[in-house]
């Protein structure tokens, strides 16, 4: 009976120290994977996850630069600005353009011509970018967004100056234009690591040189 109580006492001291080698393994292993795994976040990814961070903290917003008054000798203006709010969308922060655009006409006026250019910029442009949807909101269309803003994510709207030449294209080769850029003009700018807005004018000629 001794014998045999000794025995089972061996038998369960030896499954107890099995059992807490195996519950040590386990969390041996389990600790190695998290110092793996830190070591990986930490180390191997750590410039990923830095630049994630830095674009969570900085966000970068094109300024556009002023443009000056032109005017002829005798004090004629030819070329002015004027100042104007856009309706700006950043595609890649909404899941369904089209119904969204259709939510948003009831706030504001959004033509089919509006549409289309929209159309044409983001197929010349990179989904994260912010383009123009529509120029020049009145007061009561800008107060009627600011109330609905959250329900249109990705949806902003900007101040910006607008150019206006009075005299339309007479002299406009000395003092300049604006038009929308394509997308070889897109590919001309990512070939020379350049940064440009949603238009530009005659510097386009010169852009790499001015640079």
């Amino acid at each position: 009976m001794i014998g045999t109580a000794i025995k089972n006492r061996e038998a369960e001291l030896n499954t107890f120290r099995n059992r807490v080698l195996v519950a040590g393994l386990a969390i041996l292993i389990a600790f190695g994977a998290l110092v793996a795994r830190m070591f990986y976040l930490q180390v191997i990814k750590h410039d990923y996850f830095h630049t994630l961070a830095e674009a969570n903290r900085i966000s970068m917003v094109p300024v556009v630069p002023n443009r000056g008054i032109i005017t002829d000798r005798n004090g004629v203006v030819l070329a002015a600005n004027y100042s104007a709010y856009t309706l700006r969308v950043t595609p890649s922060r909404v899941k369904n353009l089209d119904a969204a655009f259709d939510a948003l006409s009831g706030i504001v006026d959004i033509q089919p011509r509006d549409r289309r250019r929209f159309k044409r910029l983001l197929e010349d442009s990179k989904n994260f970018e912010s383009l123009p949807l529509r120029n020049r909101l009145s007061d009561e269309e800008i107060a009627r967004f600011a109330v609905n803003r959250f329900r249109f994510p990705g949806f902003e709207i900007s101040a910006g100056l607008f150019r206006n030449y009075p005299f339309n294209e007479i002299a406009s080769h000395a003092i300049g234009y604006i038009n929308r850029i394509n997308a070889a003009d897109v590919k001309r700018i990512e070939a020379n690591n350049l940064v440009t807005f949603d238009s530009w004018g005659a510097s386009k000629t010169w852009r790499t040189r001015l640079y």
